[in-house]
């Protein structure tokens, strides 16, 4: 196990080094050679996406792109998740994001505000593009910024031979049921846990994927008409069974500075039972552990809980940088990838869902697990409160601060949330 932890961190680490070199060589750089090389146009597209694809099928999407519109090059630059984050933050503040950006829509509402992406709704006017193939927008002021391209969600992973070695008979369907297995997987002893909590500040993601997923997942919500609130029994039943399972000693540990990749590294490496993560990362955990059996299921609910469940949900979504020369070029990249059956294709590779609602994924191709899930989508609701919210980052970070002082000891639930609501309302208002 611990050469495949190796591998699999030199990989994302080499992989992160190259990309934030590109990244900081290309941005502001897409204009050079444009006049001299007869009307040709580079894009720059920033994104995490083909770090998470088998390797060259983002650059086949790519190339039939440009096979198709041979005076536009594309230059992807490519780096996981929280490396692109952080590059395109950067950009954002000064201005210099590459011509086509992967977002996240928790980042959405900010980038908008700082002018750094542009408004695609006058793109699609001044296109004639037909928005209404399109299955979401994310908007501020009823301007379009991002365009959802491809939809992920978040179920519950298990390891199938840890659960059947720990003399667990079925994949938890209840809170109790969850702890009760973290619990016997725990007690294989080494460095085998439960589950696998990531709270790292830095990248606070982990509040929205691993915590308040809990409170979907029962069809709960941290809002009420679109203000914070966390101070209700939903919210704080779910920060108490979070601190359950650790009080229990059933979470990985490192926790408090653990990394989205982390917890897929531990759960890849058989250290960790169960996680709740992107379909995305699918690929990544079948190359780095072929022989590695895992399912996939619908999150724990509260017991006795008979609704429909919540399931989170992340996007490859596409924006447009403000500040680029080429919006015209940049959109018809987008309107590519959004077409039908590019969006089909790259759906079905990515083991995710399409942004554009005429597309249907490929199940013959896909991974079965792919449509496990979707049946899990279609038996629950998309459940994640975070998108579109102003400053959705720091939100997380203030909440995983208070959750962080509740699981050393250093705060009462009641108290934390009290903090957390304060610190939410002077952002929410």
């Amino acid at each position: 196990m611990a050469v495949g932890a190796t591998r699999l961190k030199r990989v994302i680490g080499a992989v992160t080094a190259v990309a934030t070199v590109a990244f900081a060589a290309a941005c502001g750089s897409s204009d050079s050679g444009d006049a001299a090389s007869g009307g040709n146009v580079t894009l720059e597209f920033a994104q995490w996406w083909g770090a998470e694809l088998p390797a060259g099928d983002l650059d086949k999407i790519v190339s039939d792109f440009t096979a198709q519109n041979p005076n536009i090059k594309i230059k992807l630059l490519s780096a996981p998740y929280a490396s692109t984050k952080q590059q395109l933050i950067t950009g954002a503040a000064s201005k210099t994001l590459p011509d086509v950006v992967g977002l996240d829509g928790a980042w959405v509402n900010d980038f908008a505000k700082q002018g750094a992406i542009t408004d695609m709704s006058k793109l699609m006017t001044d296109s004639n593009y037909d928005a209404s193939q399109l299955a979401s927008q994310i908007q501020v002021n009823g301007k379009t910024y991002m365009i959802p391209v491809v939809n992920f969600v978040y179920p519950l992973f298990v390891n199938k031979d840890l659960l059947a070695k720990a003399g667990v008979a079925k994949t938890p369907t209840t809170r109790s049921e969850f702890l009760d297995a973290a619990k016997k997987i725990s007690a294989l002893g080494g460095d085998v846990k439960g589950w696998a909590l990531p709270l790292d500040t830095a990248v606070p993601n982990g509040i929205q994927n691993d915590v308040m997923s809990w409170l979907w997942a029962s069809g709960g919500s941290m809002l009420q008409d679109g203000k914070p609130a966390l101070q209700t029994p939903a919210v704080k039943s779910t920060v108490e069974y979070v601190k359950s399972l650790n009080d229990a000693g059933v979470i990985a540990p490192g926790s408090l500075t653990m990394k989205e990749q982390d917890k897929v590294e531990k759960f890849t490496n058989g250290q960790v039972g169960m996680m709740i993560d992107s379909l995305a990362h699918i690929n990544l955990i079948k190359k780095n552990a072929p022989s590695l059996k895992f399912e996939v299921a619908a999150l724990p609910a509260e017991d006795g809980y008979t609704g429909k469940r919540g399931i989170p949900y992340a996007s490859w979504g596409i924006g447009i940088s403000n500040s680029t020369k080429h919006k015209a070029e940049a959109f018809k990249f987008v309107s590519y990838l959004m077409s039908k059956d590019t969006n089909a294709k790259l759906s079905t590779i990515a083991n995710g869902f399409p942004g554009n609602k005429t597309a249907q994924p490929d199940f013959g191709d896909s991974d079965p697990l792919f449509k496990t899930a979707f049946d899990i989508y279609q038996q629950g609701y998309p459940a994640n409160e975070f998108v579109g919210l102003p400053k959705s980052e720091d939100l997380m970070r203030s909440f995983d601060e208070q959750l962080q002082l509740v699981l050393t000891g250093k705060s009462s639930v009641d108290d934390a949330l009290a903090k957390a609501q304060q610190s939410w309302s002077s952002v929410i208002g």
